[in-house]
């Protein structure tokens, strides 16, 4: 009892890729809010390192200008004029940075395979609105995990920027003695270095962060065997997917193998990796010839072509192989095997005219020179 509720309840199973594509379209996706941080403040921080310059350079003229009057602001005062004229001075600078920063909000998730737009994230979810729900979130396992990561961050980060000012602390403080220029380039040298070390700090809690959301986003969408079956045969059964199939099945013959298919006597297969279609009519054929043969894909074309023109298929798997590996396409079959092939069309051409059924199936029997196993040697 115990074994069989295991094997139908327990989420042991991965999930499959049809679980994972529905999970994406829900908006249940693989997706790292500490990634994304460290990007941004990456992608940040180095823009600024690089236009910070330029950046000072524009806000001192802004401010320059914007102490600065003349006789034209007095006679001619336009305020909306003159603030934008003074904001275009920095927008570029501004600009890069918070381009660098969006490129890098979207790099996160484009990294983590999630990018992309799902409307079924922006669906109203009865769970979501549930303060049950939202209580259970707040003060359950995973709200106590969210909590000992956000303080095991802070102190990582804390211990980080404190770290940093207390060995800088020296050259702080001789910044006063030095002039305005150098002193704001030295903390901004200083700024840089420290963000840039932070961003390192984020990187490593990434980097532990991600594995962790790619395990439990695994578990949470886990699947138990039966799920697994269940979801296999939904699949099987859509006559999307047979439909699918069939296309491409028939997309694997050639014209005249389908209108030669369409035209024989009898379909031998094996009955799932070969198929070998025969026809022999009296007066015009001098023997049994192999108009079509095929193997595992075009095998299973033979086989539904068969099916949809009304062609028998019988299942003489012996046979089958014997004559995939001793004729081609539009050869006559082996002479070791026309007493075989001759009994299997003679049951065909009883079954036509109602004088047998499928209880009278023939034995046949193929010479043991002729065996082959699916590999083509002799068996």
């Amino acid at each position: 009892m115990a074994g069989g509720s295991t094997g139908g309840g327990e989420k042991t199973e991965k999930p499959t890729a049809k679980k994972l594509q529905d999970a994406a379209k829900n908006g249940d996706i693989l997706q790292s809010r500490d990634l994304a941080t460290a990007l941004v403040v990456l992608a940040g921080i180095g823009m600024i390192a690089v236009s910070g310059p330029s950046l000072v350079r524009a806000m001192s003229n802004m401010l320059v200008q914007g102490l600065r009057f003349g006789r034209e602001d007095i006679v001619d005062f336009a305020p909306a004029a003159r603030g934008l004229h003074l904001l275009s001075g920095v927008a570029f600078p501004v600009a890069g940075i918070m381009l660098a920063t969006l490129i890098a909000a979207i790099a996160a998730p484009a990294v983590l395979g999630s990018l992309g737009f799902r409307p079924g994230a922006f669906a109203p979810k009865a769970s979501k609105m549930n303060p049950a729900s939202g209580l259970k979130r707040m003060f359950g396992t995973q709200g106590l995990i969210e909590l000992l990561k956000s303080v095991a961050k802070v102190g990582l980060l804390g211990a980080v920027g404190i770290w940093v000012i207390w060995d800088r602390l020296t050259a702080i403080v001789n910044l006063g003695k030095t002039g305005d220029a150098s002193a704001l380039a030295g903390l901004g040298d200083m700024f840089i270095m420290t963000c840039l070390i932070m961003a390192g700090g984020l990187f490593v809690i990434a980097g532990i962060d991600v594995p962790a959301q790619i395990m439990q986003r695994s578990k949470r969408l886990g699947m138990s065997k039966q799920e697994v079956k269940d979801e296999h045969k939904e699949s099987e059964g859509s006559p999307e997917l047979k439909g699918q199939i069939r296309r491409r099945q028939f997309e694997v013959l050639s014209g005249s193998s389908r209108k030669a298919v369409a035209e024989a006597s009898v379909i031998i297969t094996n009955p799932t990796h070969f198929a070998v279609a025969l026809r022999y009519k009296p007066g015009q054929d001098a023997a049994p010839i192999v108009v079509a043969r095929g193997c595992d894909a075009i095998a299973a074309a033979i086989r539904e072509l068969a099916d949809s023109n009304g062609v028998p298929v019988l299942q003489y798997p012996e046979l089958a192989r014997a004559i995939y590996f001793t004729s081609r396409a539009g050869q006559i079959v082996n002479e070791g095997l026309y007493m075989a092939v001759a009994t299997v069309l003679a049951f065909v051409f009883r079954v036509e005219n109602r004088l047998a059924s499928e209880m009278d199936r023939p034995f046949i029997k193929v010479p043991d020179d002729l065996r082959f196993d699916a590999e083509g040697k002799k068996v």
